[in-house]
């Protein structure tokens, strides 16, 4: 899993991009029979269980096709691809350069058509994978990583003091209880 966390100024979180999950059968999300759900306030009243593939999230639900969100899908499913070749540091390291991509994701009629008076001043910063504008945009990234025997580390790069050029990376690592 691998996601961007926003920031209106006011301090209000958002959440923003790439995040794969999925059962490995009918119903069950993991060899080890955990379900995996995806529920947020807006959308379905529900939490919806997710099968099998790669998902994304962005400032609106689960999947939702914009350019920018399909994008940081794509260069996580290739830095997936490649993971198996590498170091667990190698792999997060790459995971968050996925999450750093500034590169705008335009033309876009989705997002140009969402929240006009707000969302145009800051277009072409606004559709990428990691935004950065004065006042509004990625403060933190999350890497989750879970392999095949429960072992889970949980990296989490965040920004200090409001500062682009100032981040702290914390790793915690734990095995899921049976």
């Amino acid at each position: 899993v691998a996601g961007n966390h926003h920031a209106w100024e006011a301090g209000s979180p958002h959440q923003l991009p790439a995040a794969p999950a999925g059962p490995r059968g009918p119903g069950a999300s993991t060899a080890r029979g955990d379900v995996i759900c995806y529920y947020g306030n807006r959308g379905e009243p529900e939490p919806i269980v997710l099968t099998p593939g790669v998902y994304g999230l962005s400032n609106a639900l689960l999947d939702t096709p914009w350019r920018k969100l399909c994008f940081g899908k794509k260069l996580f499913q290739e830095a997936v691809a490649r993971s198996q070749a590498l170091p667990k540091d190698v792999l997060v390291a790459q995971l968050l350069d996925v999450l750093s991509n500034e590169e705008a994701q335009l033309p876009d009629p989705a997002i140009e058509d969402q929240g006009q008076e707000y969302v145009q001043p800051i277009l072409n910063k606004y559709a990428a994978v990691c935004v950065r504008c004065p006042g509004y945009g990625t403060r933190t990234n999350t890497i989750i990583l879970v392999d095949a025997d429960g072992h889970v580390t949980f990296t989490e790069r965040s920004m200090l003091d409001k500062d682009p050029s100032r981040w702290e990376i914390s790793t915690h690592e734990f095995t899921l209880q049976s």
